[in-house]
């Protein structure tokens, strides 16, 4: 049996002027960035640019798409295919849609739950939403199976599973300096507060020293971004997760030059 470990940067699409407004666009409204998104993308885009890429998947959704070709716009990592997936799109809010996210929380204490876990009229349940997670990182696995395996894969009985990696020093390449495959994945708030969730709860997802669930679990800002390091195993051709770890979450230290 052999692995392949990998690095994940998941990143928040920039602000919108429904952002901006407090109101929820969900899916069915495809708004672009505001002056300030294009600000943040470009700011990331700075932040980001010398960290190489090896695949990138970014949400159908406009929002997310500007955010993603100003990334690379700026990489280091040159004619890499930009793959767009439905799977990565934001959670469909139902009737709230259009709505102020105020409304919303007020549907869910008048329903006795928390503004997460509430789904309103129409909407799509948090557990629908971690059905897609998991059907991204299916798809996502066999990609980075059949494109890099021969890159990063190694036997297990060799001294360590997972290549060493440098402390955590609030640097750019933090956690995937020695890690040849790293994947750019550019998504949603409420999508990505349900993909941490599922790492860590169900995947066993291992924390970063002092690190609270509280913050693990609440809102990414606009072009925060989030790092894991995972491990998967090749057991008869067949691709299959097997750990994961997280160096950081939510991280917006781009942001500050625009304050």
């Amino acid at each position: 049996m052999t692995l392949l470990v990998f690095g994940l940067t998941i990143v928040r699409h920039g602000e919108t002027q429904y952002n901006k407004d407090g109101l929820l666009q969900g899916q069915a409204i495809d708004s672009p960035l505001s002056e300030i998104g294009l600000r943040q993308a470009e700011a990331v885009g700075q932040y980001l640019k010398d960290v190489k890429f090896s695949n990138v998947f970014v949400s159908d959704m406009l929002r997310a798409r500007q955010t993603a070709e100003t990334i690379m716009k700026h990489n280091c990592s040159c004619g890499l295919e930009m793959v767009c997936d439905p799977l990565l799109k934001e959670r469909s809010f139902g009737i709230a849609e259009g709505r102020r996210v105020q409304d919303m929380r007020d549907m869910a204490k008048a329903a006795g739950q928390s503004c997460p876990d509430f789904t309103p009229p129409e909407g799509e349940t948090p557990e629908q939403v971690k059905e897609r997670v998991k059907e991204f990182l299916q798809h996502m696995f066999q990609r980075i199976g059949a494109d890099h395996w021969h890159e990063g894969g190694q036997n297990e009985t060799s001294s360590s599973a997972e290549p060493e990696t440098s402390p955590v020093e609030g640097k750019a390449d933090d956690g995937v300096r020695s890690i040849p495959v790293h994947v750019l994945v550019v998504s949603h708030g409420a999508y990505i507060r349900v993909a941490v969730r599922y790492f860590v709860e169900e995947l066993h997802c291992l924390l970063p020293q002092g690190s609270d669930k509280a913050h693990m679990f609440s809102l990414c800002p606009n072009t925060g971004l989030c790092r894991f390091i995972l491990t998967m195993r090749k057991e008869d051709d067949e691709v299959k997760f097997s750990g994961i770890r997280c160096v950081f979450v939510h991280r917006g230290d781009h942001l500050k030059q625009l304050e």
